[in-house]
């Protein structure tokens, strides 16, 4: 009997399912509802909003409330119904929406935690842990059962990204310089783990697989790095493929896919179902690597050779120092992370093959510029906010070819 050849799921387009509209100013953070058609968000206004599906296929707000000040971000807990909220005043609460569609909620807690704007909010269910980090830059955590404040971290600069992992109590916590450190957490204290530094800019979103126990982190620098925690090798694959700063990232678990947004409006969807490589570090050298001719800076090869210094560039294949005309090139190398056409050697050019050049990620255009994004992993639905005030929903389920 012959094989059968069982299709294999691949990304499509994002379908625009919905537009929200009916705001009065930026939504900073928002969460589909899961097994409900439904969306929770906050918005710059001091509002928040649950907006459920009618018959008619459009959102409208069933629970509204006027906060006492802006809401900076929000993490939310279907089971419990039970959101955390980061305020610009520097305190997280964490109300209870009793029933979609009244007015009402209950608030549980309200914690002085921060001296500045809260940047981050997390929950942690089965610790009854709240993590919340400010641009006070102190990252702390509260039972969110009695209020109490069972510890703080102090970052060097303020925090921008926070992902919690449940098995080994490893916060993973991204700042303005640029680093993402990884704090294991106790009871009442915390201890440093290590630290990353890869991105120029700052992080601006973590992303965490808890399966394949890796790390996302998305940069002002345009730049996705894919930290590897579980393998303990330090590895650490680019993905390059926004021309913007990196709004949000969410990990699809069931398909192995990435999805990143930009400032300027893109969606990308990276297949991570593929053996990625490493990219590797720029070598030093005086003179190029290829045809040995001195940098401007090796003024002694320059006298004694009677030739005048060349500009240094570095392959992105090998990381070889090379002279211009060594590396006339330019290539995309997906397995390595550059979606978009990179420098790269003579030599690197020639054993670069069709093959090697077929593209690991899609590239779609939400026609808004995004500041914040969710994603819903029951229904494959994706939520973008952007600057013109609107919440967008989009399909993201693959198609079976």
């Amino acid at each position: 009997m012959a094989a059968e050849i069982q299709p294999q799921p691949q990304a499509r387009k994002p379908c625009l399912l919905s537009k929200i509209e009916a705001l009065q100013d930026v939504v900073s953070s928002a969460v589909i509802i899961p097994k409900e058609d439904g969306v929770i968000s906050v918005s710059e206004d001091r509002t928040i909003r649950v907006w459920l599906k009618r018959d008619s296929g459009q959102y409208w707000p069933s629970v509204y409330q006027t906060l006492s000040s802006s809401c900076s971000c929000m993490a939310f807990n279907p089971e419990t119904r039970r959101l955390s909220m980061g305020m610009d005043t520097g305190s997280v609460c964490t109300p209870m929406i009793v029933k979609w569609i009244y007015c009402i909620y209950v608030c549980f807690l309200y914690l002085a935690a921060h001296q500045g704007r809260v940047t981050v909010v997390l929950f942690v269910l089965e610790m009854e842990w709240l993590l919340s980090t400010g641009q006070d830059k102190n990252f702390t955590w509260h039972c969110s059962e009695s209020g109490q404040q069972l510890g703080t971290y102090r970052t060097s600069t303020w925090v921008s990204g926070l992902q919690f992992d449940v098995e080994t109590r490893h916060a993973f916590v991204g700042d303005q310089s640029g680093q993402v450190t990884i704090l294991k957490l106790e009871q009442d204290n915390c201890s440093l783990v290590t630290t990353f530094k890869g991105h120029t800019g700052n992080v601006t979103a973590l992303c965490w697989d808890p399966v394949q126990r890796v790390l996302f982190s998305g940069s002002s620098d345009h730049s996705i790095i894919m930290w590897d925690i579980g393998g303990r090798k330090g590895t650490a694959i680019e993905l390059q493929g926004h021309n913007d700063k990196v709004q949000g990232l969410c990990y699809a678990s069931h398909t192995r896919q990435l999805i990143s947004g930009s400032s300027d409006g893109g969606i990308v969807i990276w297949n991570m179902d593929v053996t990625r490589q490493e990219t590797p570090e720029w070598l030093d050298s005086d003179s190029c690597q290829k045809c040995e001719q001195p940098f401007f800076w090796n003024f002694k090869q320059m006298w004694d050779s009677k030739k005048i210094g060349l500009r240094q560039h570095h392959c992105r294949k090998c990381g070889q120092a090379v002279c211009g005309k060594c590396s006339s090139k330019r290539s995309t190398i997906p397995l390595m992370g550059f979606e978009f056409e990179v420098r790269v050697c003579d030599s690197c050019y020639e054993s670069i093959t069709d093959e090697d050049r077929a593209p690991t990620a899609t590239f779609h255009d939400s026609k808004h510029s995004i500041v914040y994004m969710h994603y819903e992993p029951t229904t494959g639905n994706l939520l973008t906010s952007g600057t013109d005030k609107v919440v967008k929903l989009w399909d993201m389920t693959p198609v079976v070819s």
